[in-house]
């Protein structure tokens, strides 16, 4: 099969694409023939050796498919060849690959009315934004949610599941993107690039925050008392005195760590399968074109999110 490697760490030309033999599913696995692969920071940053997660190489990079069982291993019940499914997987066997082995109890069931591409975009920017706003914060009606880098990937979807539990979303963004993020349900805009959002905004009861760096003690300002600050960076600066500056304030701290889940999976799918979610995808490149996603993604100006088909 036709598979991603990277061999060393660096930049975009580290990966290369190669045929490598194809897997074959263990005990409660799955192999999955991927038709998409979501491309997402995390990626840029394992290939770049700055993520959390380290990942030695030679290894296939992805994190998001979406794609059809091919075929079940032993133990496997609820999932059969030709099911839709996507889902999340790890290095060393990434998703950017024709075939990938995954646990049976990470995919979730893609509806006839999602497409591959749009369910690849999926999985953990979906999982990022539900798991942080739902489980983490329990965004309820009424509230007051800001959400930064409100038009990227992880972005884009906070807004409309914010929406989707009766919030009042303000977003930052450039004001080119703006008419897009109203289109998606946003209440009030912020073009960060001219206006301080501190000077702009009060009275927040959630903080979304994927970008940190000084964004963290600033949003803090803004929170309402007892108001909670989620961190979904996966890198950058230490928290510890956004964390004391929390506690001294009376506010709330929260450094998020996305994780897979088949019951959020399954809401996240089902809520755009009605409607209620759309994933913006700005380009979809082929399994080859994998360096041009990840300058793509690295240069942090993607709406929305960056797709690999895997033909």
């Amino acid at each position: 099969m036709r598979a991603i490697r990277q061999l060393a760490v660096g930049g975009p030309e580290v990966l290369e694409l190669v045929e490598v033999e194809r897997p074959s599913p263990g005990p409660g696995e799955v192999l999955v023939r991927v038709r998409a692969a979501g491309v997402n920071p995390a990626d840029w940053k394992i290939r770049a050796g700055t993520a959390r997660r380290i990942v030695e190489p030679p290894f296939t990079p992805g994190l998001d498919l979406a794609g059809v069982v091919a075929e079940v291993g032993a133990e496997v019940t609820g999932l059969r060849p030709g099911d839709r499914v996507y889902g999340m997987v790890f290095p060393p066997h990434g998703a950017q690959a024709e075939y990938v082995t995954v646990p049976a109890d990470a995919l979730a069931p893609v509806p006839p009315s999602v497409d591959l591409v749009q369910a690849a975009a999926l999985p953990t920017a979906g999982l990022t934004a539900w798991q942080s706003l739902v489980r983490t914060a329990e965004v309820r009606s009424g509230q007051r949610v800001l959400i930064h880098a409100a038009a990227g990937g992880v972005g884009h979807l906070a807004v409309q599941i914010a929406k989707a539990h009766g919030a009042y979303v303000i977003g930052t963004a450039r004001a080119a993107k703006h008419g897009f993020l109203r289109d998606l349900g946003a209440d009030e805009l912020i073009d960060y690039t001219v206006t301080d959002f501190t000077t702009a905004v009060r009275d927040v009861d959630i903080v979304l925050d994927p970008i940190a760096d000084d964004y963290g003690p600033r949003s803090l300002t803004v929170l309402s008392p007892g108001g909670l600050l989620v961190d979904v960076r996966g890198t950058g600066p230490d928290r510890t005195a956004v964390r004391a500056q929390a506690e001294q304030q009376g506010l709330r701290f929260v450094e998020f760590g996305v994780t897979p889940s088949v019951s959020d999976l399954a809401d996240i799918v089902a809520l755009a399968a009605c409607g209620g979610l759309r994933v913006a995808v700005e380009q979809v490149l082929p399994l080859a074109d994998v360096a041009k996603a990840h300058e793509l993604s690295e240069s942090g100006r993607v709406r929305g999110k960056i797709v690999l088909e895997v033909p």
